[in-house]
């Protein structure tokens, strides 16, 4: 009896563990892409870190994704800044990973099934899609170059924030097919994780 009771416990401080380490080699992982890998064209700079919360979002959940984000946002900008640090650009962050985590994960915070998330069948196949299509676009264009450019018209006062939101349109009108694109080839490998049973340890 006493060895039943302790399974549950069991399985919660085994998940609570695996979503740490998965946490830790995603931000390591983050930091690396979003400091040394990314694709430079005229207007524009596309960069592959997105990959490390999107991944975190669907496993684990919209919290480990907020995590993942500022973290690896946040250690980025310590470790190889670019430019003055802005606090907005880290809860910013922290808010995309949220939102990876609402849309795109089967069961975010455990309060409802997000069916769709399990890719099985054609129908829900378009329906995932069209949440990570959703997702991509409240973080590419209203968290991204709404918010954030908010935050370099702060740092930066060579241009106003109308000059800089024009500056940076470009960029973001590559990133949102990108990150869909992204988002689509990585959801049957995060389904694939969950068929493996990693998705018993990853509610939140």
């Amino acid at each position: 009896m006493a060895q039943t009771a302790n399974r549950p416990r069991r399985a919660a401080a085994r998940g609570a563990l695996l979503r740490l380490a998965t946490c830790a080699v995603l931000i390591a992982l983050y930091v690396v892409l979003n400091r040394f890998v990314s694709i430079s064209l005229p207007g524009a700079k596309i960069g592959f870190s997105v990959i490390c919360p999107m991944l975190a979002a669907m496993v684990c959940g919209p919290l480990s994704g907020a995590l993942v984000y500022a973290a690896g946002d946040f250690i980025s900008a310590m470790l190889f800044p670019f430019g003055p640090f802005h606090p907005g650009f880290t809860v910013t962050a922290a808010l995309m990973g949220l939102t990876w985590g609402i849309l795109c994960h089967p069961r975010p915070f455990g309060l409802y099934e997000n069916r769709c998330m399990t890719l099985e069948g054609k129908k829900n196949k378009v329906y995932a899609i069209l949440l990570a299509s959703a997702a991509t676009v409240v973080n590419c264009l209203v968290l991204g170059l709404l918010v954030n450019t908010e935050w370099v018209a702060q740092l930066y006062g060579s241009k106003t924030y109308r000059g800089w939101f024009l500056y940076r349109l470009p960029e973001y009108a590559v990133m949102v097919p990108v990150n869909i694109v992204l988002a689509s080839v990585f959801m049957p490998i995060c389904a694939v994780l969950r068929k493996k049973g990693f998705m018993r340890y990853s509610r939140v």
